[in-house]
């Protein structure tokens, strides 16, 4: 909802946990750290050649060497996880250069690529094991319930840019992929527990076996409980947040040439909000309210892929899910079916293609209140869908062109044509140069076309009460961008990699807030409605460079910098009656960011890993910028036990990451934390 935002007033933080953190990193620097016994590579350890050529399958539903993508990827793996000292996913993707992470209250986060960034961030798609978590009623991610074991990811492949060749609507400025293991590379048992200042109590208990030589398996279980932050007056936030989660996976090979998956996942849980709500319209009383949500749902995914040959192989994918919020303003629910069939063919010497068609159904039904209601309450929508991608091999090993097109058709504006064409020239084995050029729709969301909510009761001048409303417009079209990038990869010796991209983006028909006559409404309480409608009726550009380097100063120390500018240029159309929503969108988004993180190996099996982010302030927020720093001391006593201490937010007691008008609850203050954490693998 929007509303006005109040100011804020700073707290002290518990110092015991400060001084105790503090104390715990007074250690000599010095030697080489212990072997992994998690199984995974140590980053320290590895040769910036390797970094650079880990595989990836984001950009081309194909496995490619990160370092020939044409396309800006970050890819953040398993021992970057493990040493990020973060207990969520947004908390990892803060590693990601131009990528905007800003954590709204305890449970709530606004994450976007390349600009546009809210608590709905519609134009970045996310994707589990292939299965998109992206929900199409007010668009973005529900990111509170997103709570894979980070222990279970293999690696996240970030794409900063379009993406909807292959992937479709609404990868617009990016794709975030999450990758998880191979349920053989997670065999034996895992326990992890912990708890802090502000992260009360969590922990995970995950098993690994396999049946036969041919299927393995895993299950596990995850539990959360997240204390209360202070809103921007000081007072307690009521945000806290628990979630209890199950899963399992299975993996199969029937036979040499069939390899079957199957996983599911339940969560169930609680978090609290202060939203802004209107007490009553007769008396213009609008007032911050606590309001709890219930979360509960669950997945499974089921996919087959079959070998024909070396040159051709098909896979088949299927998933249903099902998630309901009880609140905190309505009550939703909401079922999907999605299938996805793909082939990959290997053509003479010189083409790679992939080629595939999907059908996703999603059904809704969502429960109004006095602030917002949606007519029909209750809609199936469908998306039908084809795409073809080829990599045609100009010069073996050195030019590499890249064509493809996706093909959708959505119940709201019908087709929508997405092609792009990439081109990567590798002229040694240590630089590659790549362009893209790429066209990406944002389809309408439920809240686009046919939600209707109350902003805000006031009093005329003449005492009479008034309603200011915005509603969803049934002629929304869909926002469409033309992306142009470069980008160079080097690795420039044995010690130092550099990954630039740069970008110029043309947007058209995004969502504007339009005026229309105000008139009066009879009944029961009688009152005149401010009205406003959604439209299409904004344009503009943005562009921008991002820049990330690995530098391995010893076999024991890597220091991996970043940085990211964006600058914004929109307009209203022409015939638009919108002032403001240009001015908030390009005030609401960092135009610097920058990063410096360090992974050192110390002696006796500890390890030190540091982080430093600096975000630009936000203009049309009234927000300063900030500067976050995180740090983390690991011990490994044995061989399967790691203990860790964690300070997070430590240069400041706390500070406000946003408070854009468009959220559906009020912001808090992201406050000094520290935890303690135990993990025992046997």
């Amino acid at each position: 909802m929007i509303g006005s935002k109040s100011g804020s007033r700073a707290l002290l933080a518990p110092r015991w946990a400060i001084s105790l953190l503090c104390a715990a990193l007074t250690v000599p620097t010095c030697a080489a750290a212990d072997l992994q016994a998690s199984g995974t590579r140590d980053l320290t350890q590895m040769s910036l050649e390797e970094l650079m050529n880990e595989p990836v399958t984001s950009v081309s539903k194909k496995e490619q060497k990160l370092s020939q993508v044409a396309a800006a990827i970050f890819v953040i793996n398993q021992e970057d996880i493990r040493r990020s000292g973060a207990l969520s996913i947004p908390g990892l993707l803060r590693m990601v250069p131009g990528l905007d992470v800003a954590q709204i209250n305890a449970n709530t986060w606004a994450i976007s690529a390349r600009g546009f960034n809210h608590q709905f961030s519609d134009k970045l798609l996310v994707l589990i094991d292939g299965r998109a978590v992206y929900q199409p009623t007010s668009g973005g991610v529900n990111w509170d319930t997103q709570d894979v074991p980070l222990e279970d990811i293999e690696r996240i492949e970030v794409i900063r840019g379009p993406g909807a060749t292959v992937w479709g609507a609404n990868a617009v400025n990016g794709v975030i992929n999450v990758i998880t293991f191979q349920a053989k590379d997670t065999q034996g048992a895992l326990l992890t527990a912990g708890g802090g200042t502000l992260d009360k109590a969590f922990g995970t208990a995950r098993y690994g076996g396999a049946i036969g030589e041919e299927v393995s398996y895993r299950v596990f279980t995850k539990y959360l409980d997240r204390s209360d932050l202070t809103d921007l007056n000081g007072q307690n936030a009521n945000d806290g947040w628990h979630l209890l989660h199950g899963g399992f996976r299975v993996d199969g090979t029937f036979t040499p040439k069939d390899s079957v998956t199957l996983q599911g996942d339940l969560y169930s849980g609680r978090e609290g909000a202060i939203i802004e709500h209107i007490e009553s319209i007769a008396t213009s009383d609008n007032e911050n309210v606590r309001r709890n949500a219930d979360l509960a749902g669950g997945n499974v995914l089921g996919r087959w892929n079959h070998v024909v040959s070396s040159r051709f192989d098909t896979t088949t994918q299927f998933y249903f899910d099902r998630y309901t919020r009880s609140g905190p303003e309505s009550n939703e629910e909401r079922n999907t079916i999605d299938f996805d069939y793909q082939q990959h063919l290997i053509l003479g010497s010189r083409q790679d293609l992939v080629w595939g068609a999907g059908y996703r159904r999603s059904a809704d039904r969502i429960g109004g209140t006095i602030d917002e209601s949606f007519i029909p309450s209750a809609r199936t929508l469908q998306l039908f869908s084809a795409f073809l991608q080829d990599e045609i091999t100009l010069r073996p090993e050195r030019v590499f062109l890249t064509i493809g097109m996706k093909l959708e058709h959505n119940d709201y504006t019908g087709f929508e044509v997405e092609p792009s064409i990439r081109m990567a020239w590798t002229p040694t084995s240590r630089n590659t140069f790549w362009a893209a050029a790429s066209q990406a729709a944002r389809t309408p969301t439920r809240d686009d076309v046919s939600g209707e909510f109350n902003i805000a009761a006031f009093p005329l001048p003449d005492g009479t009460p008034a309603v200011a409303t915005i509603d969803g417009n049934y002629q929304e079209k869909s926002e469409h961008l033309l992306a142009t990038e470069l980008g160079y990869r080097v690795q420039a010796n044995t010690w130092i990699s550099i990954d630039v991209a740069t970008f110029f983006n043309q947007y058209r028909d995004l969502r504007s807030v339009e005026p229309r006559v105000p008139f009066a409404v009879s009944g029961p309480v009688p009152y005149t409605e401010i009205p406003f409608v959604f439209g299409n009726l904004l344009h503009g550009t943005t562009e921008g460079i991002e820049a990330s380097a690995h530098f391995k100063i010893t076999d024991r120390w890597t220091l991996s910098p970043g940085f990211a500018w964006l600058k914004m240029h929109l307009r209203a159309d022409s015939i638009s009656l919108d002032t403001t929503t240009a001015a908030n969108i390009e005030g609401s988004n960092p135009g610097r960011q920058a990063q410096l993180r360090s992974s050192l190996n110390l002696s006796h099996g500890f390890s030190w890993d540091t982080s430093i982010y600096f975000v630009d302030g936000l203009p049309a927020q009234q927000l300063p910028s900030y500067t976050r720093l995180d740090t983390r001391l690991s011990w490994r006593p044995a061989e399967r036990v790691e203990l860790s201490l964690v300070g997070q937010n430590l240069l400041k007691e706390r500070h406000v990451e946003s408070n854009d008008i468009g959220t559906s609850v009020t912001a808090s203050q992201v406050r000094r934390s520290a935890y303690a954490k135990v993990s025992w693998r046997f």
